[in-house]
């Protein structure tokens, strides 16, 4: 499997979700394959809204950080650069279809909707056991300087 996005473009990111550098972060690893961005994350006990189901905050924090990643690596290469624009979520909406359980390994699919120059609508599903426990659409925008988020990886 290739190296994940979050470690090969920002090893000192210390966002919740994606960060490497957030010892207490969720830590994603968002891998690309073909033309959707993977991963594979497992859940602990203190992630829980009840026992072993996932907190639906945190499916959130999920599926918008690996959205995020999504849209920023497709925009790299859309712009021809060499790394991936900082990118921020300017919209996510999150359906929470059914618990998920924390019985196991879950997994994340991304793929890009569309795009334009700077900003990427994506589409991502989170499931448990291979059955889609929720799901999320979001437009992920590029930041320019002066930004708060700019250069942040």
């Amino acid at each position: 499997m290739s190296e994940a996005l979050q470690d090969r473009y920002a090893p000192r990111n210390a966002c919740f979700g994606c960060g490497p550098a957030n010892d207490k972060g969720l830590r994603i690893k968002s891998h690309v394959e073909g033309d959707e961005v993977i991963c594979t994350w497992t859940p602990e006990k203190h992630h829980e809204a009840w026992d072993n189901m996932l907190n639906g905050g945190i499916c959130g924090a999920l599926l918008d950080c690996h959205s995020n990643w999504t849209a920023a690596h497709h925009l790299m290469h859309k712009q021809g650069r060499d790394t991936p624009p900082c990118t921020v979520t300017a919209d996510f909406h999150v359906k929470l279809r059914r618990p998920t359980p924390t019985d196991g390994p879950l997994q994340m699919r991304a793929s890009v909707v569309e795009s334009t120059d700077d900003r990427a609508l994506i589409e991502a599903t989170l499931e448990a056991n291979g059955v889609v426990t929720a799901t999320c659409r979001g437009t992920f925008v590029s930041v320019k300087e002066g930004h708060p988020a700019f250069h942040r990886w």
